[in-house]
């Protein structure tokens, strides 16, 4: 990305605001309702991140061919990008694990300062199939992580918030290395955890332009980066749940990120839109041999490794929103399936003075067999609905969510309901809890 892109960046970024709301559930990003200019996000060098890819390609040719789990490939690969990260100045911890018999190792890199209770979080999977380098996936994610991280380190940066940074071993073995970091965090250290951003896969050489529908602030700060750059974008479908950031969505962390399609087809409209070639998998090397240093597109990798340092800088600068006022439903209602009537689970608000804020935090706990089948509506007093979940997440289950909503048109006190319809048959479940913080 050129100069001058940056600073056209920076406008955009002016209006892209996160922030945190403290409680004992993990903590949300959100809209504060005062907005603080943000350093302006760098140009991360195309060069360097193909220069890690390099040296990840290197490091395969000399270990059997690749950088797979329990290899001495995926080792090497721990040991470069740590080697990196200690120069720079961070704190590194190598996290060990044993998944089929063999150690695994996670890297966890910590920025020194900024809020130890409000931490920001990127992370990408380190290891590859067995057949292959796997330089798209996943040393494409890997590289941008490492070379933003550097890049923090490069400004000197003084974010509000603690960033943090995660390698993640085992990926390809089904998400091993990300479910035990985030299986043997205390919950209060999960609780601490505002957002965490992932990227895998953002170099396709035949690429799409994918965000995550996940938590709404994170989502919209990479739209935001993309609007900045005239590119239109997609909601990312092929991934769902099949990558690091569903292990801290179950532990409802919010989540976010982006992706550049595997072997999915592309479309002659996603075509017609982003270049590249319809009826062509967006990666016809996933998961093999041929995903070398020749698998990746140059450009999508350098406008991803770009939008990787924009959300850092952007939402790891935002303020913190103080905690306000909460009420809580913990009374299981169960949710009839389809085709029976919504359910609702009423909180009465009372004490709090005039409306509600723009930034109303819903924390959402739903044991449910399936997700998509389910429309989550929040009900003000005077009736007006705020929809919060419409069947999204497929196939999986349950929904541990935390919505921000600009209820600052509804006073404040009175009856608020979290409305629930199951729209689809054979799948059932209850409401566990709800809670609305103002």
């Amino acid at each position: 990305m050129s100069l001058s892109v940056s600073r056209r960046l920076a406008a955009v970024t002016a209006f892209a605001v996160a922030g945190l709301f403290a409680s004992a559930a993990p903590a949300a990003l959100a809209a504060p309702s005062a907005v603080a200019a943000a350093p302006t996000p760098p140009d991360i060098p195309l060069a360097n991140v193909k220069a890690h890819l390099s040296q990840l390609s290197t490091i395969a040719a000399n270990n059997g061919g690749n950088r797979a789990h329990g290899r001495a490939g995926y080792k090497a690969s721990i040991d470069y990008v740590k080697g990196k990260l200690d120069a720079a100045g961070f704190t590194t911890t190598l996290q060990t694990f044993t998944s089929s018999g063999a150690t695994g190792y996670n890297l966890i890199a910590d920025w020194p300062g900024g809020d130890p209770n409000s931490v920001l979080m990127a992370g990408s999977h380190l290891d590859s199939v067995t057949s292959g380098a796997g330089i798209n996936d996943n040393g494409s994610g890997s590289a941008a992580v490492l070379e933003t991280a550097l890049a923090v380190s490069r400004a000197g940066l003084q974010p509000t918030k603690h960033l943090r940074f995660g390698w993640w071993g085992a990926e390809e073995l089904g998400l091993i290395g990300s479910k035990y970091y985030v299986n043997n965090l205390p919950a209060a250290e999960k609780a601490k955890i505002s957002g965490y951003l992932n990227f895998d896969m953002i170099g396709s050489p035949n690429p799409g332009y994918f965000v995550y529908d996940d938590d709404p602030t994170i989502e919209q700060t990479f739209k935001n980066y993309y609007t900045g750059l005239g590119i239109p974008t997609e909601i990312e479908t092929e991934g769902d749940g099949r990558s690091d950031h569903a292990p801290f969505k179950s532990a409802g962390i919010p989540v976010g990120g982006l992706f550049s399609g595997a072997d999915y087809t592309k479309t002659a409209a996603q075509a017609q839109k982003w270049g590249g070639t319809s009826g062509q998998a967006f990666d016809r090397c996933y998961h093999s041999s041929c995903d070398s240093l020749a698998n990746i597109n140059d450009t999508a990798l350098d406008r991803n490794s770009d939008a990787v340092a924009y959300a850092i800088w952007t939402l790891g600068a935002a303020t913190p929103v103080p905690p306000g006022q909460s009420f809580e439903n913990t009374a299981d209602v169960s949710i009839p399936d389809s085709p029976a009537a919504a359910v609702s689970s009423p909180i009465t608000v009372s004490g709090v003075t005039g409306n509600a804020p723009a930034t109303t935090k819903v924390d959402v706990n739903i044991v449910h067999t399936y997700r998509g089948d389910l429309v989550v509506d929040l009900i003000a007093p005077d009736g007006t609905v705020y929809n919060l979940h419409n069947r999204t997440g497929g196939s999986a289950d349950n929904l541990v969510q935390t919505y921000t909503v600009n209820a600052s048109s509804e006073v404040a006190n009175g009856v608020w309901n979290l409305r629930v319809k199951d729209t689809a048959a054979q799948d059932v479940g209850y409401i566990n809890s709800w809670k609305i913080t103002f």
